[in-house]
């Protein structure tokens, strides 16, 4: 590999090149969040003298990954904690070149708002890069550190750490060769999630031109007090007080057993809102909440006001998002009715009516039904519904390859476009691979190109999407189609 040097506002960093593709990982874009700064807003990082070694990926957030059953997720959401102060930093890939003015990509990574890094293998970007992108990759903090409203704490520092990393590719994206006023973000799941939250975000304005929410919507966020229940339950777990001073007493690390039993489906804690709603229907206890400077109102209220308007949106789902939740744990082949019942009951008001309208007591069985209803539930109809209120122009696709992983059961499952995206099918290829054996070359070159071409000047192949037409572009027919109308529809906003 030959060495690549590029300069940015607080100083020199050395890279990699190899390829076609210059490569520079681990560079801050914040001071360390630790000590007095654990808890605070990002604050700007330290200037270094010399050059800074740039070739290794450095420290993530805190975080405790447990394994899937007869699954390999370490390619989606990395193999875990990689302990260190300066993890409040990105990576960029650009084209070996000395070209200027090209389009700039940010991904923001998935994984509840409790795991993930910028470094998993399957979002690798390279693809992009030698595509004419500088692509940008970052951390943020999350769950107890980014998403936990505490007493005496800035809330949404996860979100306000994105902010912070928009700000500095603004400031150096042209040291790399990019154009900071051709900007997209991409993200899948809680990336994406954070993605709709930042388009409805007055401090997130002007900061990118367009944005790509896969499996992801804004209808996942909590009033305050609602998630300020969170933050006592947590408290009573660690035996501290529920504010900054207790939290600030308890290091990253003897956090992780408190996180994972209030996260478990059977924790005693109630995070349902006045309408006896709890919109993440318990997938993370830790997401962003709204009624405060980041997010002044829910981001669907916002979009309805026109908030995020000027922003070109390709948002979409995949057909069968809760196979990777229901599938490998074998809740939908075993799970009985009434026990599908009372987990659906605890996120929502009319259960047994979903389940029955989803094909509960009509042939299907319970864990059938109940994948098929949180399908729509928890991502396809808000999708939807985030792009009807949505005011600028709205592009919508469907992700439908059905994986042929555990006996074709896993299908078009939460993240399994993500190999197609990145052009990395080989990371997810395998008996335990996400995408089986064998995944379609072809439909990875498509799909790349599409989100390609789109971040070069905003184009797609098919018409936007709005209430009426509900155009929906199918991956697998290669061609966008009216959709229907979801039975979810009538159980939720």
């Amino acid at each position: 590999m030959a060495e690549a040097i590029a300069t940015t506002t607080a100083g020199t960093v050395r890279g990699q090149s190899a390829y076609g593709v210059r490569r520079f990982l681990g560079i801050p874009y914040a001071a360390a969040p630790v000590g007095a700064l654990r808890f605070a807003p990002p604050q700007p990082a330290t200037a270094w003298d010399g050059v800074l070694d740039a070739t290794a990926p450095g420290p993530n957030a805190p975080q405790r990954v447990k394994p899937f059953p007869r699954l390999d997720i370490a390619p989606l959401i990395g193999t875990g904690w990689n302990p260190g102060d300066d993890y409040l930093s990105l990576n960029v890939w650009t084209p070996d070149d000395d070209r200027t003015g090209r389009p700039v990509m940010v991904w923001i990574h998935g994984g509840g708002f409790v795991l993930g890094s910028k470094d998993a293998p399957v979002q690798d970007c390279s693809s992009f890069a030698r595509d004419g992108i500088v692509c940008f990759a970052i951390n943020y903090r999350m769950g107890v550190e980014g998403f936990l409203p505490i007493p005496g704490v800035p809330t949404n520092l996860g979100l306000r750490d994105m902010i912070a990393a928009l700000g500095w590719i603004h400031a150096n994206a042209r040291g790399f060769g990019g154009d900071p006023t051709n900007l997209t973000i991409f993200g899948e799941s809680a990336g994406a999630m954070a993605i709709a939250d930042l388009m409805a975000s007055p401090l997130a304005k002007g900061l990118f031109n367009r944005a790509i929410v896969q499996s992801g919507h804004g209808g996942m966020t909590r009033d305050i007090e609602v998630a300020r229940r969170l933050v006592d339950k947590l408290a009573s777990l660690l035996k501290i007080t529920p504010d900054r001073a207790g939290f600030a007493s308890v290091a990253p690390e003897d956090c992780f057993d408190a996180v994972e039993k209030v996260s478990s489906p059977t924790a005693r804690i109630d995070l349902r809102d006045a309408d006896g709603r709890e919109p993440v229907f318990g997938i993370s206890r830790f997401v962003p909440v709204h009624g405060d400077d980041v997010l002044p109102q829910s981001p669907l209220e916002a979009m309805k006001r026109g908030v995020g308007a000027e922003i070109a949106l390709l948002i979409g789902s995949n057909a069968e998002e809760m196979n990777l939740y229901l599938v490998p744990t074998g809740v939908r082949a075993k799970i009985w009715g009434w026990l599908a019942t009372y987990l659906l009951s605890k996120s929502m008001p009319g259960a047994r009516k979903a389940l029955k309208a989803y094909g509960l007591g009509k042939g299907k069985k319970p864990g059938e039904a109940l994948c098929d209803a949180m399908n729509d539930l928890v991502f396809r109809w808000p999708v939807r519904r985030f792009a009807e209120e949505h005011k600028g122009r709205t592009h919508m696709y469907e992700f439908d390859w059905r994986s042929p992983a555990f006996d074709g059961e896993l299908g078009a499952c939460h993240g399994v476009e993500l190999p197609f995206i990145f052009d990395t099918l080989a990371t997810a290829t395998g008996p335990e691979g996400l995408a089986g054996e064998a995944p379609p070359q072809a439909l990875a070159d498509r799909l790349h190109r599409i989100w390609v071409d789109f971040a070069f000047d905003g184009s797609l192949p098919w018409d936007p999407f709005d209430r009426e037409t509900r155009l929906v572009y199918s991956v697998v027919a290669d061609e966008a189609r009216p959709e229907a109308r979801m039975p979810a529809a009538d159980f939720l906003p």
